[in-house]
């Protein structure tokens, strides 16, 4: 990976020079490689730079504080729909949806009651709930994506009362401490770097001040390492490769958080929001889930990356940078993501041979008609599976599940039609003639909708 390390140590230290960065730290984690870390620069204090000094991560916080959410769900202590009241006593706006408030379209307005970002102070937990009579709702629910830091803490703090503790004591038994995030703290502690505000005209640097965010912490507290977070963003992208025991969160759960809930902008789709996940689509079929954040001082950038031939399991990326104004932080962590998997891919497994499929699925493998178009039904790694013949190159082929003693009604449990039912008909010798998926009909010959055969005698 030499030639490669040093690509990507040329990417950073290009961003680092040109965008005037104090202090600049990166770790790439992918499952098949050594963890790769690159740091530029110097901390502005005392400390020396390297790849693990703490920076402030702002709003990566939010992913943090989305997955005890989900967790929450996941142990049955509420459901995505119930209205934060039923779990927070809120003077306000208690109507409003867990699932509203994850993916940022509940129209609660940005902030806290108060100008924080200006006064430097940030309420207390009684005085965040306190001030909700005064906080407007700027849209109406579901309308469209707004940004709130209001309604992430909100959700932080419905997440301690219901484990009977604080964000930051459930924060750190169920996620700090099972995944090893040693790095990961409300703190800046000893050793870490400090952020600045680097004046537009000169190369002059100006620390900023350490913001105590008070209550509005399970939106953007957090310090953390580079090399910690880049775990992080693997473990978003592929829970399955770093918690496959679903000790954290199961699987299926991040698969919900990352599929799409909104867009960010109604005219440009190139970025959209999950549940508490920024989703950024690349060509191929890939996509980089993740969040950036920011805070005086620091900017931060954190994604894993999904899909397309050449991504390695378990890739995230962590780019982490002290100054407050260096954009090239957001679009450093997607170049690094797609150079790694560009100039370094992952091992093409080869292929093996396998089982056969079942006897009662033997037969109904090969081309079927279904609303005018062609289908390829085959058994591949111990599953039946279906494409239409004009799929584009790389969509993922529909994945069917037997019913338990019912053979001929499967599920679709992936790709299209997911969650509809595949039901097989079969002639008085057994052999399979006729298929219904989402009730349409499939046939072995092009049919129309009123059983016109092309292909039959007049």
């Amino acid at each position: 990976m030499t030639d490669v390390a040093a690509r990507l140590t040329r990417l950073v230290q290009r961003a680092q020079a040109e965008a005037r960065i104090p202090a600049l730290t990166v770790a790439l984690h992918r499952a098949d490689r050594p963890l790769w870390r690159c740091a530029v620069g110097t901390t502005g204090n005392a400390a020396r730079l390297s790849a693990d000094t703490p920076m402030r991560m702002g709003s990566v916080t939010k992913t943090f504080t989305a997955v005890l959410v989900m967790q929450c769900r996941q142990d049955g202590l509420l459901d995505l729909d119930d209205p934060i009241s039923r779990h927070l006593d809120v003077p306000a706006h208690g109507e409003l949806t867990v699932r509203r408030l994850l993916s940022h379209t509940s129209g609660l307005q940005r902030e806290p009651y108060g100008d924080v970002w200006d006064t430097l102070s940030a309420p207390d937990v009684r005085g965040l709930l306190a001030d909700l009579e005064r906080v407007e709702r700027v849209l109406p629910p579901g309308r469209r994506f707004h940004y709130s830091n209001l309604g992430m803490a909100l959700l932080g703090h419905l997440v301690g009362r219901l484990r009977g503790g604080t964000w930051a004591e459930v924060l750190a038994e169920r996620i700090l401490e099972p995944l090893a995030l040693s790095s990961v703290t409300l703190r800046s502690g000893p050793g870490a770097a400090t952020g600045f505000l680097v004046d537009a005209y000169s190369d002059h640097a100006h620390p900023e001040p350490e913001l105590d965010l008070g209550a509005v912490a399970p939106a953007a507290q957090l310090w953390g390492s580079a090399p910690d977070l880049a775990r992080w963003a693997a473990f978003l992208a592929d829970p399955a490769a770093m918690d496959p025991a679903g000790t954290v969160l199961s699987a299926p759960a991040l698969d919900e958080m990352r599929w799409p809930a909104t867009v960010s902008d109604e005219a440009a789709w190139n970025s959209g929001f999950g549940l508490g996940l920024i989703l950024v689509p690349m060509a191929d079929r890939v996509v980089h889930v993740g969040h950036d954040g920011a805070m005086p001082g620091f900017l931060a950038s954190v994604y894993g990356r999904r899909g397309g031939p050449d991504t390695a399991p378990a890739m995230g990326v962590a780019v982490l940078g002290s100054s407050g104004t260096a954009g090239v932080v957001n679009e450093l962590s997607h170049q690094l993501l797609a150079a790694a998997a560009e100039h370094d891919p992952p091992r093409i497994a080869a292929w093996t041979p396998g089982e056969p499929a079942p006897a009662p699925y033997r037969e109904l493998l090969g081309r079927w008609w279904g609303e005018g178009n062609e289908y390829v039904f085959g058994w591949h790694d111990g599953a039946l599976r279906a494409h239409a013949v004009d799929a584009p190159a790389g969509k993922p082929p529909a994945v069917f599940a037997p019913l338990p003693d019912r053979p001929d009604l499967l599920r679709t449990v992936s790709g299209r039609e997911v969650g509809e039912l595949l039901r097989l008909t079969r002639d008085g010798q057994g052999r399979v003639v006729r298929m219904h998926w989402a009730t349409y009909r499939f046939t072995r010959r092009q049919e129309a909708f009123d059983g016109f055969d092309f292909r039959a005698p007049d």
